[in-house]
């Protein structure tokens, strides 16, 4: 507890007028011994406790993605097999998964075994649904004309942006606000189709650990 000034400043007239007062009474005897000096106690001081903890060392730099995102290229028409449809987009992932398991029974009966990933061709969209082709490319086309509903095609080619998107299907909303973004920003003008390309399976890939290459065709 801190002493108030007004103590410390009676403490000091005290011991400015000791020795005046001294001089003023009467002489000890030679012989008189002094009288003993009472020990001085030292009040101990108060336990601070454990010292703190060391602060935390700095939390390391997130390393940036790897990932392209907008990388130029060249895309090079494929032949592919595929199933056209229409789907909303509430529904997009089932509908998607559903169209491919009609390719890949159709190329298992076939014989035909699939040259690269599974892709998903755009060829309409708004904000409510979307026009598409599920498709698999192949590295010949299957002599055998397709069951109904199946088609043979190629796949889009030419200029176009490459992109990356890691987790779920539903999340890639963000993944096209980031393109769409990119576009203005670099005053780039799309075609009017876009590619998904899986790395991982649609089919049997957990939703949330999906890895999907986003083809924009540039005009």
């Amino acid at each position: 507890m801190p002493v108030p000034m007004r103590t410390v400043a009676l403490a000091l007239s005290l011991v400015l007028t000791a020795p005046l007062a001294f001089a003023q009474g009467p002489t000890p005897e030679p012989d008189a011994a002094p009288a003993p000096t009472p020990p001085v106690t030292q009040s101990p001081l108060p336990d601070a406790g454990p010292p703190p903890p060391p602060p935390p060392p700095p939390a390391a730099p997130t390393e940036p993605s790897k990932d392209p995102f907008g990388e130029p290229l060249t895309l090079t028409a494929k032949p592919i097999v595929f199933v056209k449809g229409n789907g909303t987009w509430d529904t997009a992932y089932e509908t998607l998964q559903g169209a491919f398991k009609i390719v890949n029974g159709y190329l298992d009966k076939a014989g035909v075994k699939p040259s690269g990933p599974a892709m998903t061709i755009y060829t309409q969209a708004d904000d409510t649904g979307f026009s598409f082709q599920a498709a698999v490319p192949v590295a010949e086309a299957p002599k055998d004309t397709p069951p109904q509903g199946v088609g043979i095609g190629q796949s889009p080619a030419g200029k176009a942006l490459k992109f990356v998107h890691r987790g779920s299907y539903d999340s890639m909303d963000n993944t096209y606000e980031a393109i769409t973004n990119h576009l203005d920003e670099k005053k780039l003008e799309a075609q009017d189709l876009f590619v998904e390309e899986y790395q991982t399976d649609l089919v049997t890939t957990p939703e949330d650990k999906l890895v999907v290459t986003v083809y924009v065709p540039i005009k």
